[in-house]
């Protein structure tokens, strides 16, 4: 019987290519995300970074590294950073997170991502699907997340953070839509 490696932050920023790090366990991300992935993660970041311009405290960061323990680094799509006090890589539990589902990241973005944010307290968790072009919202209340609702065109606002932030999913998904 073989010992499982369990690694660490220190061992992370070593490697090469991109990674996460759950619980210690190294797990390898796909690829270069499609063209489609890359757009719509794109959009909300230009969505969400169009609303904050005037918020001095808030950032909107693509596919950067968040810290939650030296065992636990994970890189999200998007997210909505307030009043970070690193330079290197996110320490706090952002207010916003995105993840672009695929077929290869489902389980982790659905799962185990999910258990993350929430267990960390992030305000808002966004499930983007792209090949339907929808988008599930999920809201902390009360320590867990409830479902907001599943968006196509629609618009929600963020309207309890330090920064008033909204995304038209419409404008999100309208580059992708048969005609």
């Amino acid at each position: 019987m073989e010992a499982i490696d369990y690694y660490t932050y220190d061992d992370y920023i070593q490697w090469e290519g991109k990674w996460e790090l759950i619980d210690g366990i190294p797990v390898a991300m796909s690829p270069a995300p499609m063209i489609r992935h890359q757009a719509i993660a794109n959009m909300i970041a230009f969505e969400l970074t169009s609303d904050i311009q005037n918020c001095e405290n808030c950032l909107v960061l693509n596919e950067e590294d968040w810290k939650i323990e030296d065992t636990t680094v994970l890189k999200p799509d998007v997210v909505l950073i307030c009043d970070e006090p690193n330079d290197t890589h996110i320490t706090k539990a952002p207010m916003i997170i995105a993840e672009i589902v695929s077929s290869s990241s489902a389980k982790r973005d659905e799962k185990y991502k999910f258990d993350i944010y929430e267990s960390e307290k992030v305000p808002y968790y966004i499930l983007v699907y792209p090949g339907d072009l929808k988008a599930k919202v999920y809201k902390l209340i009360n320590d867990k997340y409830s479902k907001q609702g599943d968006f196509f065109s629609e618009i929600y606002h963020f309207t309890d953070l330090d920064c008033k932030a909204s995304i038209d999913f419409d404008n999100v998904f309208k580059r992708f839509r048969k005609r």
